[in-house]
């Protein structure tokens, strides 16, 4: 076992700024990257996208405990994901008029506005609002889409629609109530309980031809409103339940046809199906993209990504509202793209700006960092190089391990023989808190962590430029 030659030992900044971070091209639709399956690809530049970031429920619907609910301030969240150097944000839908969050262990009753489909009437509504006509759409609802996602391509972050959203239906007190497709609330005689257990979840499955239809003239409507931005991507929906996936797969390839006609093609996810849904359930999926539960360990040791589909790792289908730094740096070397759900400025669930969830926050933006410093395109995730078993490498090339607190600061690390630039990063303080030079023989080399604290170590090939 060799030690380690050191030499040049100094203290840097890892500056996440946002000129240096946001891509050496313009933003272009994204593709599965033919090289490295595992993220997405630029089409316009060729360039590997890593995507990660925070995203909140009312960043397009606005949700909240008044009628009208509160504005969101979409441009200073916007804003603020750029000081966190974040590039992805999941836009939320909302099908419902309310969201009681009795079923998220808090006791508010909120209101949720504007929804796709115009409210003319005749007749009122369950809440005593003008009925829907789904054969109408709201312009306020799709100018908004419109707006926010040529504001987050201004501010170079990829958007996510999401198209419809299923735990409300299944758990939100009241939720059938509030549904647009409840017989009670359309003028047009809709009644997508087709079974009539008063729950209406049969809207999210193949049941009946004219839910089914009405839903396919939205989609398309949502893609005519954002096809011509390149920064989209398409969820299918939130959290639906397991009888949903025919229904999914249904809706995944009907975009990805309609969006043949269309000057661009955006990517199409399917997230994970709660209760009782399978991972295996989304990597079979026609999907592009895919969100998984806890099953198989994505929330505390994550799976390494095997490129069957990129895999957006995110807290919201793991924790709800949960996570930690270690976390991010566990999915970010086993190959996945880390994604927070973020209970931002507290109006819907959770403390406002809460300080807990920081450290998640900040370890987003270093990720990016990293990912946009390396030939990303060219590391695979090989846990077997490294004793901590989180690691990204090209082998000879580049190298990039987390060592979490909990392991010895003693660290292993079988690099081929040659003469390599490295930094130790501290993901508390957001500093490379020592870099040098270092020459490896053949065999492991033992690294020795600065602290007892989580660490990141990257070593690159002497005669590569870094980036």
């Amino acid at each position: 076992m060799n030690s380690v030659r050191l030499s040049n030992l100094f203290s840097i900044v890892l500056v996440c700024a946002i000129a240096a971070s946001s891509g050496a091209g313009p933003m272009g639709p994204l593709a599965v990257h033919p090289k490295n399956p595992r993220y997405f690809q630029n089409t316009a530049t060729g360039d590997l996208v890593y995507l990660t970031g925070s995203h909140t429920w009312a960043n397009l619907v606005d949700i909240g405990p008044t009628d009208p609910p509160p504005k969101f301030d979409f441009d200073a969240c916007l804003a603020w994901m750029r000081g966190l150097n974040h590039n992805f944000i999941r836009m939320w839908t909302w099908e419902l008029v309310t969201w009681n969050t009795k079923a998220n262990q808090e006791n508010k009753v909120h209101t949720a506005w504007p929804q796709p489909y115009a409210r003319t009437g005749p007749g009122k509504a369950l809440d005593g609002k003008p009925k829907f006509d789904l054969t109408r759409f709201d312009p306020v609802y799709f100018d908004r889409l419109r707006s926010r996602v040529s504001a987050a391509r201004n501010n170079g972050i990829y958007v996510s629609v999401m198209l419809f959203e299923g735990w409300g239906l299944q758990f939100s007190q009241g939720a059938w109530q509030g549904h647009p497709f409840n017989p009670n609330n359309n003028i047009n005689g809709i009644d997508g309980d087709a079974n009539g257990d008063g729950k209406g979840v049969e809207v999210h499955t193949l049941a009946a031809s004219d839910v089914t239809a009405l839903q396919r003239a939205y989609v398309r409507k949502a893609i005519d409103t954002v096809n011509e931005f390149d920064n989209v991507l398409y969820e299918i929906s939130n959290e639906n339940h397991p009888p949903s996936t025919q229904w999914q797969y249904h809706m995944i390839r009907y975009i990805k046809e309609y969006q043949t006609e269309k000057p661009k093609q955006h990517p199409v996810g399917m997230t994970f199906q709660y209760r009782g849904g399978k991972n295996e359930t989304l990597f079979e999926s026609p999907a592009d993209w895919i969100s998984s539960n806890n099953e198989g360990g994505y929330r505390d040791n994550p799976p390494v990504a095997d490129g069957r589909k990129v895999v957006l790792n995110d807290t919201d289908h793991l924790w709800g509202i949960g996570g930690n730094q270690a976390w991010v740096w566990k999915s970010f070397t086993r190959g996945h793209n880390p994604l927070f759900m973020d209970p931002y400025d507290g109006v819907v669930l959770g403390r406002q700006f809460d300080p807990q969830w920081e450290p998640i926050r900040r370890s987003l933006g270093y990720t990016r960092t990293y990912a946009e410093k390396m030939n990303l395109a060219a590391m695979l995730p090989r846990p077997g190089l490294a004793s901590t078993k989180y690691c990204l490498a090209d082998p000879g090339r580049e190298y990039l391990i987390y060592k979490p607190a909990s392991d010895s600061t003693a660290v292993t690390l079988k690099l081929k023989p040659g003469t390599y630039k490295y930094e130790w990063f501290s993901p508390d303080s957001g500093k490379a808190v020592s870099a040098g030079k270092m020459t490896a023989e053949d065999g492991e080399t033992t690294l020795q962590a600065p602290s007892t604290a989580d660490a990141v170590f990257y070593a690159v090939a002497a005669f590569i430029d870094l980036r």
